[in-house]
């Protein structure tokens, strides 16, 4: 049921205007799409170099000495390039990839059509955001092909060590200048993008979408856009503070009197501390801005494919709200090491929590919706059970991570590795394998092969578990993060061969990508043509073609009359009702 047609917007023609510098929300967001899954190759190649070094430090390997002549002479890479190597890991896939793809990606595509909008509020900001991202992502890159190489602080980035210039390492000098400018670049396309995000939802709604009838999806999306704008703000003018230490001789963040390779830098008063509180107080809800969408994403599928409505749909909303007040208020969480006042850590640790509260509301409702449900085994359902597995073991250890008194053996060890990967980056990465196969029909009209997406699911499921679970028991035994080499000191000797099965299972996961890659681009051309609505889903972007036009519905206002998850409705002709169905369409038979 829909408004009478008021006008059907045309498609730009040519190739730059549609394709490069387009205004199209869909466009848009695959491009983001795009530049995330580049990303994730770099991060996941970063990755494996560093676990292959791990197990084979005096390994020479010819191409090294080639790709890293000073870093790797002799092609036996060096400590200072392993920790560089874990800089821009980091760095790249939780910037470019865990905020990129699940937020600017699939939220771009597809928060307009959820809403019943034409497109994002402000096109042309959206365009602005996706290019300065891709500057971003460019000045993070080139960091790599500079004068003594990508720096070595961590993506935490912590002063001293990153704010006093070469003096203090490789990658120190103008890599580490390009890592805070990026980043700062980074921060901006971010706010864009966010206040984008804010005003779309709030205000570019159809008729009949009140608040309460949004897709959980469009709720995770909202409040991620509230978590960046807030949290993005901060990160910037830290970074800004930290450029102008390196730089201009200030000193926000480098202490005075400090002596660094025989020379006493002139520098006065400044707080190492300072930089740490800014940073956490955007990098705890980072966390939440990488796994909220993925929970919107989890809360659509466990829906959908277990024909039922989303158990407990206003306590899900407010669980989602409550993780986004109180993600702001648990960053001291990150720096219990740093001699906070016993009565501050108690404070973190209480919030710390608290959160889990409504985390786990959120748990119980997504097994509430699988209970007793008639549930679909589709590729896209098992990557959204794997993220409420991954989810619920990640936060486990989370648990013993905000008790300062625990934190403080395992924050230095691989403990906390292994805690971050599981809850935020694996966690994540799943929403947006499930989203991915849910989409892909309605994003390019073709359905991805359903055999080759669940043999991709099972390696990938094991192959995380393999890799991330050894490393909580590597942390209770004491083994430190940040190490490149194990086999200098006596009591990790033992630790070795776990280390070698984390490998062996790292290697094994990013090999089982390959299927994930074939299936997706494969499908893109040669995959079985998808009617409008495979998944029988009840939500507005499932009542357009696939792909939708230019402007989404044909220059036709949707009317929303019903909830997003209306499955299994008593009396219905069919068990789901669309939003837009008439309002008495319960009552047919």
């Amino acid at each position: 049921m829909s408004s009478p047609v008021v006008h059907a917007h045309h498609a730009p023609q040519g190739f730059i205007r549609k394709w490069v510098f387009s205004l199209d929300h869909k466009v848009i967001g695959i491009q983001y799409y795009f530049l995330a899954l580049f990303s994730v190759l770099v991060g996941v190649s970063l990755s494996l170099l560093m676990r292959f070094h791990m197990v084979h430090p005096d390994a020479k390997v010819a191409w090294f000495a080639k790709l890293w002549p000073t870093a790797a002479q002799g092609g036996i890479m060096t400590p200072e390039l392993y920790l560089s190597l874990m800089t821009m890991h980091g760095t790249i896939m939780v910037f470019f990839v865990l905020t990129t793809a699940p937020q600017s990606g699939f939220g771009n595509y597809f928060l307009p059509l959820q809403i019943g909008a034409e497109d994002m509020a402000f096109p042309v900001l959206n365009m602005l955001s996706f290019w300065t991202t891709f500057v971003a992502l460019a000045v993070m890159v080139a960091a790599f092909f500079v004068q003594g190489g990508p720096p070595l602080a961590g993506w935490t980035a912590y002063p001293p060590l990153s704010g006093i210039g070469a003096l203090s390492g490789p990658g120190e000098g103008l890599g580490q200048t390009l890592w805070i400018v990026s980043i700062a670049i980074f921060c901006g396309a971010s706010l864009m993008g966010a206040i984008n995000f804010i005003a779309t939802l709030i205000d570019l709604r159809c008729q009949g979408m009140s608040l309460m009838r949004l897709p959980l999806t469009c709720w995770t999306w909202f409040v991620t856009a509230i978590l960046a704008l807030l949290g993005f703000a901060v990160l910037l003018a830290a970074g800004v503070l930290l450029i102008l230490d390196r730089s201009a001789g200030t000193s926000f963040f480098v202490p005075g009197g400090l002596l660094v390779s025989d020379q006493i830098l002139n520098h006065k008063g400044g707080s190492p501390l300072l930089w740490q509180h800014l940073f956490w107080f955007f990098g705890h809800p980072e966390v939440y801005i990488a796994i909220l969408p993925g929970m919107g994403v989890t809360s659509q599928l466990l829906s959908t494919f277990s024909r039922k409505a989303v158990f407990g749909y206003r306590a899900m909303v407010y669980a989602i709200l409550s993780i986004g007040f109180l993600g702001f208020l648990v960053w001291g969480h990150h720096m219990f090491m740093s001699g906070m006042s016993p009565y501050s850590a108690m404070a973190f640790s209480v919030l710390t929590m608290a959160i889990g509260v409504p985390s786990a509301i959120k748990t119980f409702n997504w097994i509430g919706t699988l209970w007793g449900g008639k549930i679909r085994f589709t590729t896209a359902m098992m990557f959204a059970l794997g993220f409420v597995s991954l989810f619920v073991t990640g936060g486990l250890s989370g648990i013993f991570l905000g008790q300062p008194a625990l934190d403080l053996y395992f924050h230095d060890t691989y403990f906390v590795v292994g805690h971050f990967h599981m809850i935020m980056g694996v966690a994540a990465i799943f929403g947006m394998f499930a989203g991915t196969f849910y989409w892909f029909p309605k994003m390019y009209g073709r359905m991805m092969n359903e055999t080759l997406g669940k043999i991709h699911f099972y390696a990938t499921f094991l192959g995380v578990y393999a890799i991330f679970t050894p490393m909580h028991y590597l942390g209770i035994a004491g083994n430190p993060r940040r190490y490149s080499d194990f086999t200098n000191f006596d009591f990790l000797g033992k630790l070795l061969p776990v280390h070698t099965f984390m490998t062996q299972a790292a290697y094994f996961t990013a090999a089982a990508q390959i299927l994930f890659f074939i299936n997706l681009f494969w499908s893109m051309k040669r995959g079985k043509k998808a009617p409008m609505n495979p998944w029988e889903a009840t939500t507005l972007e499932w009542t357009v073609p696939s792909p939708p036009p230019f402007d989404n519905f044909g220059g036709q206002h949707p009317v929303v009359n019903h909830g997003p998850y209306e499955y299994s409705v008593p009396g219905a002709p069919r068990d789901f009702i669309m939003q837009t169905d008439p309002v008495d369409v319960h009552a047919e038979s």
